[in-house]
């Protein structure tokens, strides 16, 4: 199949399309003026329940919704396009809106930056001790974009809300002053959407003996899942699988970052045979996504996607709740409700299977996991703890947050028993008014 991209611009010509009403496609038009949209062909052929299209999990997973925008916004926009505005006011007001969906939650922005020698290495970020992030141009976009996705800003042509870096010989002298980073995790974007050539130019330094505290090399990806003919039929398969293999060679654990959010996206003889061709490399690949209203919020789905992934010989990863960014009110579902179709998945899957870990949020202070709902000293409370944190002190303690039903993250939360404080928020917030980066912790050089 050769690729064919929909956008705002030409999603109309999807044959399918006829089925929606002249209201659901103008919302599509309303919605599609602020948020990210992008589907293919595959997709659209061969993952969408075009009889059911309203409720099937890859049209709402692909196909911009209404409710994804706040009713004010929506509204704004709607009447911009109903009165043939000029593309730049629509475009002006979509900005507007924009600033205020927390487009780099988490402290992406403001505290993920590295250093050297007091320069910011933007297109890199580095949250925590061992892993470091980098964003390569080229891969700042997607085969098609998931409407959930919390890096939504990379792909809205608002360069000031970009991630990117070309700057390859930073990179290797950041990573060869700072020796406790173990893993380079690749991401966007999707650096699968590069040509093999460009993608073996940022990974190939990485295999010199001189960079031996880089271990593991990470390549997060939906390309699986949107378009896994990028494995198995596209003109540079073979190199890309080929660079594949040379990582592997180099002694090195080369682990694809591979998003999943339904047992759908699976169930192709391509997304198979796109498996197959990256474990034949010696690639492992774990899976992670978001838990989502009206995509995967059901505990069956969720037993049966990973028996899918350990069937695939695919290693289960992550449960993550959606970031409180974009169309996070469209698609979250309570932390009480994440963890118990967490738990309702969990306890229908054998041992192999739980290699999974969740309900998580990746927050500003760190990847908290939300491990249940007790009651001690008859106070009915969150027990929570850290899987990475700003501070490596932080993780594996549990902590406890005062049971609140209508909580969809982190700082929807209270410390329980009276404390006026969770433990790490003093830090946390010294650390943020002095500026101080994650150095402070390490001896680096």
């Amino acid at each position: 199949m050769k690729y064919k991209a929909y956008t705002r611009n030409n999603y109309k010509q999807i044959p399918q399309i006829r089925k929606l009403s002249s209201e659901e496609i103008f919302d599509i038009d309303v919605v599609s003026a602020v948020l990210p949209f992008k589907t293919n062909n595959y997709v659209v052929e061969r993952l969408i329940d075009w009889d059911n299209y309203l409720k099937d999990p890859l049209f709402v997973l692909n196909f911009p919704q209404k409710g994804m925008l706040g009713k004010r916004d929506f509204n704004a926009i709607a009447k911009l396009i109903k009165n043939g505005s000029p593309s730049e006011q629509i475009k002006d007001a979509a900005n507007k809106i924009h600033f205020k969906l927390n487009p780099h939650t988490s402290g992406q922005l403001e505290y993920n930056i590295p250093k050297i020698n007091g320069k910011k290495l933007h297109g890199f970020q580095h949250k925590y001790s061992q892993t470091f992030l980098i964003f390569p141009s080229q891969g700042q976009t997607c085969h098609a974009y998931c409407t959930f996705c919390f890096r939504w800003p990379q792909f809205i042509g608002v360069e000031d809300l970009k991630f990117a870096t070309k700057e390859i010989e930073l990179m290797v002298e950041y990573l060869k002053r700072n020796q406790l980073i173990t893993d380079v995790l690749f991401t966007g974007g999707d650096p699968l959407v590069m040509k093999a050539n460009l993608l073996k130019s940022y990974i190939q330094p990485l295999l010199d003996k001189s960079l031996s505290n880089v271990q593991t090399i990470r390549i997060g990806t939906k390309s699986i899942a949107f378009w896994p003919y990028r494995f198995i039929s596209d003109d540079d398969k073979n190199e890309l699988l080929d660079l594949f293999k040379l990582i592997v060679d180099s002694e090195k654990n080369l682990a694809i970052m591979a998003h999943f959010c339904h047992p759908k996206e699976l169930e192709t003889d391509e997304a198979k045979a796109a498996i197959n061709a990256i474990q034949s490399t010696g690639a492992i690949i774990r899976t992670q996504s978001p838990v989502l209203k009206h995509i995967n919020d059901d505990p069956d789905v969720w037993a049966k996607m990973l028996r899918m992934h350990v069937n695939l010989n695919c290693v289960p990863y992550y449960m993550f709740i959606p970031r409180d960014t974009g169309a996070r009110d469209y698609f979250s579902v309570t932390l009480e409700r994440a963890w118990n179709i967490f738990r309702g998945a969990y306890k229908q899957v054998s041992g192999v299977c739980r290699t999974i870990r969740g309900p998580v949020m990746s927050a500003t202070p760190g990847k908290v996991q939300v491990l249940g709902i007790s009651e001690i000293y008859g106070e009915k409370v969150f027990t929570l703890r850290f899987i990475q944190g700003r501070n490596p002190d932080w993780v594996c303690r549990p902590f406890f947050a005062k049971y609140d039903k209508k909580a969809l993250w982190l700082s929807d939360l209270k410390p329980a028993f009276g404390e006026e404080k969770f433990f790490f928020e003093d830090e946390l917030e010294r650390r943020f008014r002095s500026h101080i980066d994650i150095n402070e912790y390490y001896d680096f050089e």
